[in-house]
């Protein structure tokens, strides 16, 4: 994994140092390890891609004269590309290059990241109230603007936390907001006020059902998926429409009924055609056709994807669940290029999603995404013969602690079909570790 000697390179200092975006650009394509992986450096048009820029933007970027000095868009560029905030010249949203005064280092706080904060900080930072006043208020049907503020906040926070938290503890602690929302749907509230607590609900059963059926329990995911497609439709919200269906086809994909995945999928890319979460119904459709080799319909349904999200702003949050950014495409191209058997785009894709995975720090903050790398990985090195590598990716990869079950053992199991070529013997203890990770389902 690349960590923060990543951006430990003469260029990138003297690119840092010089304030000028254009050149960090530079540092970024010309890096020593895309001229180890490729041969040559990654050029203007893919970096544009995941920037949300044009390959002439990108060269008028990299050769002006006076850098750019739009904070909003710096700060975009900043958490696209995941550059370190220690060598910035300015500060990223929640993040700060100075350190307070008697403040006490841990790795979850020198990560400098939103996610390490609690949901406790975050409310008091945009709010004032801490979450046992946000209980109160919401148990006294206080439900002023501050208060639905704070319950927005409360509920984004918990979709930003499942890439990382521990799925039974965030699973609870949703379960106990979803109950409180659904008791305050009882309540006298205002159209507005109903809308906006049906919306969090609807946002709070898709969070529970993601994570029932990560560890395992398929036929709750798939009631509370139906809930949270119920309050979606009832709010009129089309974006938990959307991701209900995606949701649905993800279910089918990870039990291989690939036609119904696509199916799934379609009807939710109809009833939301302009929402992120069409660009993620693109992805999960890709899988499938790449499933069913049919590589044609693969290319034409990336190819939406990306273009829908390229039309997209950049998501304030990337970290959530229930948006699409870059980085999460990248990852749903990596998957139909192993299966298509584009070795070289998924080994490159891969390499990415495991980079960005990991804070300059060395902290992963998206261990799910990294997993499904190690095993793109693999995948690839017993393709090309090299079964201990294969063999320790695997490993690796079935031994991290957050996990999706579902995704992680679909992808480890073409691995163990990989594997089971070189005959009985090769990655067996890849494979034995891989019984027992079902056996444990």
């Amino acid at each position: 994994m690349l960590r923060a000697e990543f951006f430990e390179t003469d260029e990138f200092r003297a690119a840092f140092e010089s304030q000028h975006i254009g050149k960090v650009f530079r540092a970024y394509r010309n890096h020593p390890r895309y001229l180890q992986l490729f041969g040559k450096a990654m050029n203007q048009d893919v970096l544009g891609r995941w920037l949300g820029l044009t390959q002439a933007q990108i060269s008028k970027m990299e050769n002006a004269k006076h850098p750019e000095q739009n904070l909003d868009l710096l700060r975009n560029y900043a958490l696209s590309l995941h550059l370190p905030q220690k060598m910035l010249w300015f500060d990223l949203p929640g993040q700060s290059r100075l350190e307070a005064p008697g403040r006490q280092s841990s790795p979850a706080t020198d990560s400098g990241l939103i996610v390490a904060q609690s949901r406790d900080e975050i409310l008091v930072a945009n709010t004032g109230m801490d979450t046992l006043e946000l209980i109160q208020r919401l148990r006294s049907s206080s439900l002023n603007p501050a208060t639905l503020d704070a319950l927005n906040i409360t509920v984004e926070q918990l979709c930003c936390d499942y890439a990382h938290k521990d799925a039974h503890e965030l699973m609870a602690a949703g379960r106990d907001w979803l109950s409180k929302m659904t008791d305050l749907l009882d309540n006298r509230l205002t159209l507005a006020q109903h809308r906006e607590v049906l919306n969090n609900a609807g946002m709070l059963a898709l969070l529970v059902g993601c994570l029932e059926y990560d560890v395992g329990d398929a036929q709750s995911a798939e009631a509370t998926r139906r809930m949270a497609l119920t309050l979606g439709k009832e709010s009129g919200e089309p974006g938990i429409v959307g991701w209900g269906y995606e949701m649905l086809a993800w279910f089918h994909l990870t039990a291989g009924n690939y036609r119904a995945a696509i199916s799934a999928a379609e009807t939710g890319a109809i009833l939301a055609p302009s929402q992120s979460v069409a660009v993620q119904l693109y992805g999960q459709q890709a899988k499938a056709y790449a499933r069913m080799g049919r590589p044609e319909e693969v290319h034409k349904a990336l190819e939406n994807g990306r273009a829908l999200l390229d039309k997209l702003p950049y998501p304030e949050r990337p970290e959530n669940h229930f948006v699409v950014d870059p980085d999460k495409w990248d990852f749903y191209a990596m998957d139909t290029y192993r299966i298509v058997g584009e070795d070289q785009l998924a080994k490159r894709n891969a390499e990415e999603v495991i980079r960005r995975s990991v804070t300059p720090e060395g902290f992963v903050i998206s261990p799910m995404r990294s997993q499904e790398a190690q095993l793109t990985l693999a995948v690839i090195a017993a393709r090309k013969g090299d079964i201990e590598a294969a063999n320790a990716l695997g490993i690796e990869a079935l031994q991290s602690g957050r996990q999706s079950l579902p995704s992680l053992l679909m992808v480890g199991n073409e691995l163990a079909h990989e594997l089971e070529t070189y005959g009985p013997g090769a990655g067996a203890e890849f494979r034995a570790l891989l019984r027992e990770t079902i056996a444990r389902r």
